[in-house]
């Protein structure tokens, strides 16, 4: 791949990716509005454990669904031989570990690189949304 190419599909996959994460923390959002009339009905525990834990469960979906999409990127270019591999080397380059047991050859150096800066920026995303989310919680409930 081309370097004009690398950083076109690259961009493209990093955009795909944050597009699903906004739509899924802005579902998040909406189903932790829904749910705070229930929590709050059962007591200060439900009103701080409900939207944390439905908060956690979105970012771990939002995220799996990412990994995945840069999964099917290595397996529908046939850089990897095998769904393990491309499973594998998606999760350590998202999470930036990088064990570099598997690498890339120089024409999807660069496309590789889209994915640990899609991790990064989700891994960021998903922490200043829990911070925001836990700051409310725990205003709402132990500082009002």
């Amino acid at each position: 791949m081309t370097l004009p190419h690398q950083i076109f599909w690259g961009s493209t996959f990093l955009g795909l990716c944050f597009l699903i994460e906004i739509l899924l923390l802005t579902w998040c959002t909406v189903t932790i509005m829904k749910m705070e009339g229930k929590w709050a009905a059962r007591g200060v525990f439900f009103s701080t454990a409900g939207p944390i834990a439905i908060a956690l469960g979105f970012i771990v979906a939002t995220h799996t669904i990412q990994v995945w999409i840069w999964a099917i990127a290595w397996v529908l270019l046939d850089v990897l031989p095998d769904w393990n591999s491309a499973i594998y080397f998606s999760l350590v380059t998202f999470t930036t570990l990088g064990y570099g047991d598997i690498v890339l050859g120089e024409g999807l150096r660069i496309f590789g690189s889209f994915a640990a800066v899609t991790g990064l920026l989700a891994f960021g995303l998903s922490t200043a949304y829990m911070v925001a989310l836990m700051t409310r919680v725990f205003q709402e409930n132990f500082f009002s």
